[in-house]
């Protein structure tokens, strides 16, 4: 399949690298299909884009990547959005995908939301937004800026991305 995009141009993909979200985003409700689109220089950045709107890309980093010993806890309503057993957290890397979405602001240091991961179950591609109330975790979580900050995101603009 090939989609238009604002940020990548024309991207192609299969059917099968499309990430559902059956109950959409939380301010984005009407939104249930992306594609996940790396680009191997900013790795492990990955780009999470809208199927629906061209304009709507969300830039994601895995959990792990920012917390090491992150614990991921999954509501009974979202392990069955998800298709997975209720009776046990899934493993992330295993079982589930767990991307935290990012926050750029001009002027402001890069924060990440490890409160509400995106979780993708592996195995058919359904996603949710996982709000986990009482984890300690912030969903504004200081993200360190690379030296080379300015190199990193011009690399976000330039070229077509392909999904993972």
């Amino acid at each position: 399949m090939r989609f238009q995009t604002r940020h990548f141009g024309i991207i192609e993909f299969d059917d099968d690298a499309v990430f559902q979200f059956p109950a959409g985003l939380p301010g984005f409700e009407d939104e249930h299909e992306f594609v996940a689109l790396e680009q191997p220089r900013i790795r492990p950045i990955v780009f999470l884009q809208s199927l629906k709107r061209p304009d709507l890309c969300f830039i994601t980093l895995p959990v792990q990547t920012i917390e090491p010993a992150y614990r991921l806890s999954v509501s009974a309503e979202d392990l069955r959005l998800l298709e997975l057993p209720e009776d046990r957290q899934p493993e992330i890397g295993k079982q589930v995908l767990c991307l935290a979405i990012v926050a750029v602001a001009e002027g402001q240091t890069p924060t990440a939301n490890l409160l509400a991961p995106l979780v993708i179950n592996l195995a058919n591609r359904r996603a949710v937004q996982a709000i986990m109330s009482d984890s300690g975790y912030s969903h504004r979580h200081p993200l360190p800026v690379p030296a080379d900050e300015e190199s990193v995101c011009s690399s976000c603009a330039e070229g077509s991305g392909r999904q993972s």
